[in-house]
């Protein structure tokens, strides 16, 4: 009796550390979890594993997601680089890549990033004029002269069709979705849901990582 119960307590305390174990050493799968990209893209920093998100301001799943990417690429460690890059198959869309370029530009996505997403999903702002834009931006502590030029600028223009030509490549087929260093594709479709995207983007860093050593 002793030792049938020393077993059954041995076997409570195992079955939590079991489980812990198998979410540890999960293995994804390509082509089920996750798509290996038929032709690498460039990456932005080749000494660091990189994760882009695309994503579009006004998309629901994206303005749900970012809470949790937002808190995820916080705790990444040095070796990685986490970008953004705003999707654009509409006209409209290249003004709110030109947002989010300026803002990253002005040093003000911090504080202009999140209001942008709740214009769109919260006050459901459609922000088809540059006028919108500027108005959030003003709002959040950046002039109209400093927004208007930077936003009109070469620069930022290049940098809209830098991201379409990484959406081309990436095979976008919606948002939000990562690319782990320009080589894999993950979107919930395969995933089975956000938090599962995270958990495969982390397997591949990994991956990567020790592919490096």
């Amino acid at each position: 009796m002793r030792i049938l119960l020393s077993a059954l307590i041995y076997g409570l305390f195992l079955l939590p550390l079991t489980a812990c174990q198998a979410e540890t050493e999960a293995v994804y799968e390509a082509g089920t979890h996750y798509e290996v990209l038929p032709q690498p893209v460039p990456t932005s920093d080749p000494t660091k594993i990189e994760v882009a998100e695309v994503f579009w301001y006004g998309c629901g799943h994206c303005f749900s997601f970012e809470p949790l990417v937002s808190e995820w690429k916080n705790q990444l460690p040095e070796d990685v680089v986490f970008i953004g890059v705003p999707a654009i198959w509409a006209p409209v869309m290249e003004l709110h890549a030109r947002a989010y370029y300026t803002a990253k530009a002005l040093k003000a996505l911090d504080k202009v990033h999140l209001p942008v997403f709740e214009a769109m999903n919260l006050q459901k702002k459609k922000l088809e004029t540059e006028k919108e834009i500027e108005a959030i931006f003003v709002a959040n502590g950046v002039s109209a002269e400093q927004f208007a030029k930077v936003f009109n600028s070469w620069g930022i223009g290049q940098q809209a069709k830098l991201s379409q030509v990484k959406q081309r490549g990436y095979r976008t087929q919606g948002t939000p979705e990562l690319v782990v260093n320009g080589k894999y594709r993950i979107s919930s479709r395969m995933t089975g849901g956000h938090e599962a995207m995270l958990k495969v983007a982390s397997y591949l860093i990994e991956q990567e990582r020790k592919a490096d050593q």
